[in-house]
């Protein structure tokens, strides 16, 4: 059975806490949680990459969450062609992070054209019983190297 839902969204700042609240009110309504901060997060990111780099004040966002065989997928939909790119932050920047950690906290994402104008930048979250989040994982990546939570080197 394929369910899906969507809502509209201006480019203001406001809107991308609003876009959180309703993938959490999607999600809940599915009773499909156990993946949900990971879906949370990304839908943060894109709905932030929407209303600073996608979207024009005029035109704003559109999210689209919908749930098929197993894996939800979230798509962010504006008005803007040009396409994102994931770049990789130093330290200290205060910027550029979104698209690594939807990269990360995904299964696969990507971008495609919209007509008659703008894209979709979407990413797709398998929540078939027995598949650890993005975020658990990503914590057992970084327990395994040596990090902690906090970012610091673990005492060895």
């Amino acid at each position: 059975m394929t369910t899906s839902q969507t809502q509209f969204f201006e480019a203001i700042p406001a809107s991308v806490g609003r876009a959180r609240e309703f993938t959490d009110r999607v999600l809940a309504g599915w009773k499909h949680t156990s993946r949900a901060d990971d879906i949370r997060l990304c839908a943060s990111e894109l709905a932030t990459n929407a209303v600073v780099h996608g979207s024009t004040r005029d035109h704003g966002f559109l999210v689209a969450i919908g749930l098929a065989d197993g894996v939800v997928s979230l798509e962010v939909h504006d008005s803007r062609r040009e396409r994102p790119t994931a770049c990789f932050p130093v330290e200290y920047d205060t910027a550029g992070r979104g698209l690594v950690l939807v990269a990360a906290l995904s299964d696969e994402w990507g971008v495609r054209d919209r007509e008659p104008l703008g894209k979709v930048v979407w990413s797709r979250f398998e929540i078939a019983p027995g598949v650890k989040s993005g975020a658990a994982a990503l914590r057992a990546k970084r327990t395994a190297c040596g990090f902690i939570s906090g970012g610091g080197k673990a005492d060895r």
